[in-house]
């Protein structure tokens, strides 16, 4: 004989119809259906207010959360968002405490689920992280060092290409400057750093990567726009070829920028730089900065004391140094020979220092451009030597030059 299933269901519609035959009373009904009398006039109760519907499952959900996000709060949080797509929960949450220090905001990790709740999530693909390296020295204050890069050229909706070079303080990440140029060469990039340096003063340092206009094959990497900058009182450097991390501050910073202003682009050149001069405002003024306690850049940028008038000045030389100008074939006349340093330096005083081991330390103000060895040949170093004065031997010979007879 199969087993008679009954449910719950079941059971309540029949306990309702005995009850209404009232043939029984309630607690003989509760015994018989093996329920308390407090459960048997729940149901009845249910029946008269609902009929049989009533006598369904309820949801045992909680009417209210004390710790729900309420709609207004959310819908700030989400205002927020919208008008910065690329922020994150812990940079809204501390611009929401920065303009409304009042109010209670929930943790980032809530705002990241309303996020995803709205769909304004997007996944991450998990990657094997790389730890840069800081070959430089330490950037303690603002304009220690200015880092300078091309964001990498697109096109405009109308089809015309657009280069933005942009400039930023590595210690403050305060956006100088962020320029779409006609050219990628020294003759546009010169008026960028000129503007920057009356406006902000100029750095101790100016950081870039080894392609043109700021570096070059020439002795000491020097390209005409680094001389330049030398001439100006500010020394270049340079990160290790193929190691963009070593300027991660500012390759990070063209991320957002990409995210921000050109995904997609605008219509054309002039709507493109609108762009960039609003996304600069709210980068400097706005949007926080994990790095910086969660502020913006602003208040952690000073201008330079070190004022530009505009002069460019030969680098000087302490007493004891040997000076040669570099003719305009790029040769120093030496010993009697002409010997061949870099066309990029021509009309330019460069250093030479007698090391104790007879060889001759050569410099052009405070970037290492070689030795000058026994025999009168110039041995050129790698771009990357400093301070080569007393450790000439850690020099690279890339190449030996011959000597010229006159």
């Amino acid at each position: 004989m199969p087993w008679k299933e009954t449910c719950s269901m079941d059971e309540r519609c029949l306990f309702i119809a005995e009850y209404c035959k009232a043939a029984s009373s309630v607690a003989e009904l509760c015994r018989r259906f093996g329920v308390s009398r407090k459960t048997g006039y729940k149901w009845i109760t249910r029946y008269e207010d609902d009929g049989f519907v009533g006598l369904s499952d309820r949801s045992h959900a909680a009417h209210s959360c004390p710790h729900q996000l309420d709609t207004t709060t959310a819908e700030q949080i989400l205002k927020v968002r919208r008008s910065h797509p690329t922020w994150g929960p812990r940079k809204v949450r501390a611009f929401l405490i920065d303009r409304h220090a009042s109010e209670r905001w929930p943790a980032a990790s809530t705002i990241g689920e309303l996020f995803t709740a709205e769909g304004l999530t997007v996944p991450r693909k998990k990657r094997r992280r790389v730890p840069a390296s800081a070959p430089f020295g330490a950037c303690t204050q603002a304009n220690d060092v200015w880092s300078v890069d091309f964001k990498g050229w697109f096109r405009t909706q109308d089809g015309e290409r657009c280069d933005p070079l942009t400039l930023s303080d590595v210690h403050s990440r305060y956006l100088l400057r962020c320029q779409a140029i006609e050219r990628t060469d020294a003759a546009s990039v010169w008026p960028i750093f000129d503007a920057a340096f009356r406006e902000y003063g100029m750095p101790l340092r100016m950081r870039s990567d080894n392609g043109p206009p700021f570096a070059s094959c020439a002795a000491g990497g020097l390209s005409h726009l680094a001389v330049k900058l030398i001439k100006a009182g500010v020394t270049p450097e340079r990160i290790e070829p193929g190691k963009p991390q070593q300027n991660g501050r500012h390759e990070r910073m063209h991320l957002t920028l990409k995210r921000e202003t050109a995904n997609p682009a605008a219509a054309n050149r002039r709507s493109q730089q609108r762009a960039f001069d609003n996304f600069r405002r709210i980068y400097n003024e706005e949007r926080p900065h994990e790095a910086l306690g969660q502020t913006p850049p602003i208040r952690h940028y000073l201008p330079s004391p070190r004022r530009f008038t505009g002069r460019l000045r030969e680098p000087g030389y302490p007493s004891g140094v040997t000076i040669r100008r570099v003719k305009r074939s790029g040769e120093i006349k030496w010993r009697g020979s002409l010997l061949f340093l870099s066309q990029v330096l021509a009309g330019e005083p460069i250093g030479c220092e007698e090391l104790d081991d007879g060889t001759w330390y050569v410099h052009y103000g405070p970037i290492a451009l070689g030795l000058i060895d026994h025999r009168g040949r110039f041995v050129r170093s790698s771009p990357a030597v400093e301070g080569l004065r007393g450790t000439h031997t850690n020099l690279r010979a890339q190449e030996v030059l011959p000597i010229v007879p006159v």
